[in-house]
């Protein structure tokens, strides 16, 4: 959670309640206006409108971009606040292990069910399928593509960024997929594959590790991993087993002709073991 540290002994009741409202649910609050904060507050939205200056900002937008500001931590300072909580405990095994366990409770928690099996069943229906993976989601892909491979999947990586992306997303077509990987936030190339989707109709998925996003609503499936706060180091223990379930599910759609591609895999692993040792 996000520290705003507001001195409240100068607000009236009203204005406490927004405070405890924006501290409470401070990433929803990056993305509504001041109308939906006013109904979620239950007050005017002209106390909404006057509670910014009070509490040192010009308005709801100077809000916004400075807590932004304060979250966009760089990975040295993220690896250095984690190194301090380790070092105050005794094991790093058990607090790797206290955090991983609450992000697979919030994961577990917060994943839509309809839209895992929508997921599930887009994956399925697929004529061919896109990955976008930018940073550190590269190994959720690899892991994605090498198990859905083995049912028979075409799947594809676009590896390639900026406006040499448009190589791979101009073969786009109504029978495909495209999953997104977007954590922290959405990237260009990701919305210019959203925004493209309108035009061709084909299906996209993106797993985030966001829960409140402006890009919901862009997508036919939004599927939530958690990776811990924006601010902290990011674990991808999580999005791992969000995709590993996915991946169950799908061979489960299927189960007796995925079992026979993998019958046929041993066999030819059988046979081939003195040419191909594994």
């Amino acid at each position: 959670m996000i520290e705003l540290n507001w001195e409240t002994t100068h607000l009236s009741p009203t204005q406490v309640k927004i405070a405890n409202y924006l501290q409470k649910h401070t990433q929803k609050a990056l993305v509504s206006t001041e109308a939906e904060i006013a109904k979620s507050v239950n007050v005017s939205i002209a106390s909404v409108s006057r509670f910014w200056r009070t509490v040192g900002y010009t308005n709801i937008k100077d809000f916004k971009h400075q807590v932004h500001q304060a979250v966009e931590v760089s990975p040295a300072g993220k690896m250095k606040d984690l190194i301090q909580q380790v070092e105050k405990q005794s094991s790093l095994q058990y607090h790797t292990l206290e955090t991983a366990v609450h992000q697979l409770h919030e994961t577990m928690e917060y994943v839509s069910n309809q839209a895992f099996q929508k997921a599930t069943q887009f994956i399925t229906q697929a004529q061919k399928i896109y990955i976008y993976c930018p940073g550190p989601s590269v190994g959720l892909a690899d892991l994605l593509t090498y198990r859905l491979r083995r049912f028979g999947y075409e799947i594809s990586v676009i590896e390639q960024g900026g406006s040499e992306s448009l190589e791979t997303i101009m073969h786009f077509n109504k029978q495909d997929l495209i999953i997104l990987f977007s954590f922290s936030r959405l990237l260009p190339e990701a919305r210019v594959i959203l925004d493209y989707a309108k035009e061709v109709r084909y299906r996209t998925i993106i797993i985030t590790d966001q829960l409140i996003t402006d890009f919901a609503n862009r997508a036919d499936a939004v599927l939530f991993a958690s990776r811990g706060e924006e601010y902290a180091f990011h674990s991808m223990i999580a999005p791992t087993f969000l995709i590993e379930n996915l991946i169950l599910s799908v061979g489960l759609r299927h189960k007796e002709a995925n079992l026979k591609r993998l019958e046929k895999l041993s066999k030819l692993r059988e046979s081939y073991h003195g040419e191909l040792p594994r």
